[in-house]
Formats: C-alpha cells, sequence, structure tokens
C-alpha cells in the first residue's frame, strides 16, 4: 500500500488495488505460511520502506476474515481465542472484526550448554534444564518451544536422572570455605558495591533500552558489516558510560529488583557484544542470521557451508580481553546439506 500523509484509514476502506499481500508476492509457493525468520525480516522491509500502519508505521496487517469465513469464528476462537483476547486487551479492537497490526519482535538469542542423555551437564553434579541447554534446540528460539523443552525436562527426565546421581552422592562435600566458593563470593560482593557506589544520573532502564536500540538497529535481522563495527565500537562505548554513570537506589541488605536488573543489564552489555562479534565472524546467511551482504539474487539467504559448518563456542577470557573462538564441526551422517527456498 503507498505511504500516505496519514495512515489512519481503517483497514477494510483501503482499495484491492492499494493491497500488498507481500509474502504471497514475494513467496508464492508458501504465502503466509513462509518460515518464521523470512516472514519477520519481510514484515520489518515493508515497514522500513514506510509502508507500515498503525503508530509510527510499525505494523502490518494479519487478517483472519477468510479464515473466520472458512472454519467459522467458533474454530478460531478454539485455537486462537487467548491471542484475541490479548490483542484487544491492549489494543481495544477486535482481531475478528478487523485485521491485527503486527510488527517483528527480534528472536531471543542464547547458547546452549552441553549435556549428557542424563541432562548432566561436564561439570559433575550440575544439571541444565530447559532452554539453557542445547539437547532439542539452536541457539535462536521461539518461546513456545522453549517452554516445550522446559516441561519435557522437567517432567519426564530430571526427576529419574537426578535421583540416580543422588543415590550415589554425599552431599555437602563442598562447604562455604572452600577456596573457589569464596572467590566467587568475593567477587560478587566486589560487583555488587561498584554498582551501588556509582551514584551516576541515568537508570538502568535508561542503559538497557540504549543497548536494545543497538542491537535492533544493528544487529537485528538485517545485519551488514558496517553496522556490525558500529555495534561493536557503541557497545562498548554504552558499557563504560554504565560502569560510571548509572544509579542503583538501595542497598545490598534486602531485596532490591534494581540491582539485580543492573546485574542482568552488565550481562546484556557483554553479550551484546559477543553476539555482534559472532555475527561479523560469519561472513554468510543462515537462519536468524542475515547478512545483507551475502544474499541469493532473489534476495533469499546465501550460506556457506565450506567454512561455516560448524558449532562456535567463545571462551570468556577476562575483562577487556577478546574472547577466544572454539569451533565444532558439524558431520552429517544422514541427511544432506540442501540450500531452501519458499519461493
Amino acid at each position: 500500500m503507498p505511504k500516505r500523509e496519514a495512515d489512519e484509514r481503517k483497514p477494510y476502506g483501503v482499495p484491492e488495488d492499494e493491497r500488498d499481500y507481500y509474502l504471497e508476492r514475494k513467496y508464492p509457493s508458501f504465502g503466509n505460511l513462509a518460515p518464521r525468520d523470512i516472514a519477520s525480516r519481510a514484515a520489518k522491509e515493508v515497514c522500513d520502506e514506510g509502508r507500515g500502519v498503525g503508530p509510527g508505521g510499525r505494523g502490518v496487517y494479519l487478517d483472519f476474515a477468510d479464515a473466520i469465513q472458512r472454519l467459522g469464528k467458533e474454530r478460531i476462537s478454539e485455537r486462537y481465542g487467548n491471542l484475541f483476547e490479548m490483542y484487544e486487551k491492549i489494543t481495544a479492537e477486535n482481531a475478528y472484526e478487523r485485521p491485527m497490526r503486527i510488527y517483528p519482535a527480534p528472536h531471543y538469542t542464547m547458547g546452549g550448554l552441553w549435556v549428557d542423555y542424563n541432562l548432566q551437564s561436564n561439570i559433575p553434579g550440575l544439571f541444565v534444564l530447559g532452554e539453557a541447554n542445547f539437547s532439542d534446540h539452536g541457539a535462536n528460539r521461539l518461546g513456545a518451544s522453549a517452554l516445550m523443552q522446559g516441561l519435557a525436562d522437567g517432567y519426564f527426565i530430571i526427576s529419574y536422572t537426578i535421583a540416580g546421581y543422588l543415590a550415589g552422592t554425599t552431599p555437602g562435600l563442598v562447604a562455604t570455605d572452600h577456596p573457589e566458593f569464596r572467590k566467587a563470593e568475593g567477587e560478587l560482593q566486589e560487583s555488587v558495591k561498584k554498582l551501588l557506589s556509582i551514584q551516576g544520573r541515568k537508570t538502568v532502564n535508561d542503559f538497557h533500552r540504549e543497548l536494545g536500540r543497538i542491537m535492533w538497529d544493528h544487529v537485528g535481522m538485517a545485519r551488514s558489516k558496517q553496522s556490525l563495527e558500529l555495534a561493536l565500537k557503541r557497545i562498548p562505548e554504552l558499557r563504560a558510560e554504565f560502569w560510571s554513570n548509572v544509579r542503583v537506589p538501595g542497598s545490598g541488605l534486602e531485596l532490591n529488583q534494581e540491582l539485580e536488573k543492573a546485574g542482568r543489564v552488565a550481562d546484556f552489555l557483554e553479550f551484546g557484544e559477543l553476539m555482534a562479534r559472532d555475527a561479523l565472524l560469519r561472513e554468510e546467511s543462515c537462519g536468524g542470521h542475515f547478512r545483507v551482504e551475502h544474499q541469493m539474487p532473489d534476495g533469499e539467504a546465501k550460506r556457506d557451508d565450506d567454512n561455516y559448518c560448524y558449532v562456535a563456542a567463545w571462551e570468556y577470557r577476562g575483562t577487556g580481553l577478546a574472547p577466544e573462538l572454539h569451533k565444532e564441526p558439524l558431520t552429517f551422517e544422514h541427511v544432506q546439506l540442501a540450500t531452501r527456498s519458499y519461493k
């Protein structure tokens, strides 16, 4: 739909010849069933072109009219009723009667710790449950699949496997006077003391939002060498400002959610830089990682399996030091790698 001075027309008031069913246009074989990374990137591209709807033009329409006509409102309600209710509470709009306004959100990223079939890591006694282990999903997750893994691990696996470990273990072998415990406790106390003593002018939320904007703009759904290098310049600057200008109210003697949040944002600053570093190193497009310099003539992801078919693990080397990359090649014995196409 061409951009207008004001995008305030009702969706059903837009003439058919002004509508752009962009997923069906770009991916005629799959249309609205294109994978999430492709659909999300396409929606953002439309909005970036100035053709979005709603406040700030950050939205596209998701229209259930055909599905309701084909299946009936009751069937749609059985499948998506909770979603429709939440949407109406947020927007005061009835999605059964007019299209939803949606906008892609970044898919969250996290690593996955190695575990065996008992969900035990390579540290004896350290079991890793749910989305924190690698067993079922990669580093790029959907909320529902992460929930599934947490339920499966917690209900079906750990209740049996941890019992076997505890049966052959005498608890309490490591006391609080152990050197490693004292070292970890001292480092944590020093970090808490430092965060509380800064007494700067900006809140933790200020830094969180600014980091989020850097990540969304420069390390988001479509990345480039230029954008990633800019992120790697901005994030260390923001981290330096955080440790000199953040304000954390309260003390460390009682429950302090601002202090807890500050610790998490400090972690996010480290992790955001690592994500940008990893994305800059990987000169290809694959899945949720899309480098604009590496795409096919039709705009689809261009993989480089010869050079990047490996699992990457970055080792922390200390504050201010570059992390070390470890690679584990991926070997496929029963399936062949193939480039997907949804045209």
